[in-house]
């Protein structure tokens, strides 16, 4: 069977924000969202470094190289994210997470760093399928292989500390895997922005009530405005289609700070 992606993206600067330091890009068989960091500009041109890298992706791969291209782009933004602090001693500090999917056919691999997160709707059922990488989920998952639960005081604490991000340094590994979509299957990509205000069960309900792809974006950012917006808010969706059957922009949309570059 023969099947394609109809996508939808939006990006918010939220309710406290002065500028927009996320980016999403959806297209034919690439989406992605990177939320960037580093104060004023810096996360900008993280968030939009990145994406502008990745937008080379989205052309036909062969499912057995999948992954291997995946991550090998991930590096590839990543060397660019160091040159660039080379160039730029007033961005040293800039980073950005990363969540990113890659289709071919029914495949799709999956990169992850950072707390920007993969949500799936299948069958009436919502799937975390990407785990934060926050100091809080380190602590608990050290404490769970030791038989032990974590101190909840310490993990609130910790709870938008990130361990692992893209800044252009050595050794900013992607978690990467490879997954096989299905029919019917809608993917979310989202920035914190809308993952920390908007809980899952609200997620779940308007991915599972609105089918027009890019009405469900709009309505998740304007929930997250909602309860107070309190960072950027970025979501792509992705849902699984026949070829065929595809309605919808046919070009890539890029949002955010991507877009203005």
């Amino acid at each position: 069977m023969n099947v394609a992606i109809r996508y939808a993206a939006g990006s918010d600067i939220g309710c406290n924000r002065d500028n927009n330091e996320d980016s999403g890009y959806a297209g034919a068989r690439l989406i992605a969202v990177a939320d960037g960091m580093g104060g004023y500009a810096g996360g900008e041109v993280a968030s939009s470094t990145v994406i502008g890298s990745l937008r080379s992706l989205d052309t036909d791969v062969r499912k057995d190289d999948l992954v291997e291209m995946l991550g090998r782009a991930v590096a590839e933004a990543n060397e660019k994210l160091r040159i660039v602090r080379e160039e730029r001693p007033d961005l040293s500090r800039m980073g950005t997470t990363l969540t990113a999917m890659l289709w071919s056919g029914d495949s799709v691999a999956l990169a992850h760093v950072g707390d920007s997160r993969g949500y799936m709707l299948r069958d009436g059922e919502l799937y975390q399928m990407t785990q934060d990488h926050t100091m809080d989920e380190l602590l608990k998952a050290e404490a769970e292989q030791a038989g032990q639960q974590a101190d909840p005081s310490e993990t609130s604490r910790l709870s938008h500390v990130l361990y692992r991000v893209l800044d252009g340094r050595d050794d900013r590994e992607p978690d990467l895997r490879l997954r096989d979509a299905q029919l019917g299957d809608r993917y979310l990509l989202c920035s914190d922005g809308l993952s920390g205000p908007v809980d899952a069960q609200e997620i779940y309900e308007v991915l599972s009530a609105e089918a027009d792809p890019q009405r469900a974006v709009d309505r998740l950012i304007e929930l997250a405005r909602e309860h107070g917006g309190p960072d950027n808010i970025t979501a792509v969706i992705a849902d699984v289609v026949e070829a065929e059957h595809i309605t919808g922009p046919t070009t890539p949309l890029i949002v955010g700070a991507a877009a203005n570059v």
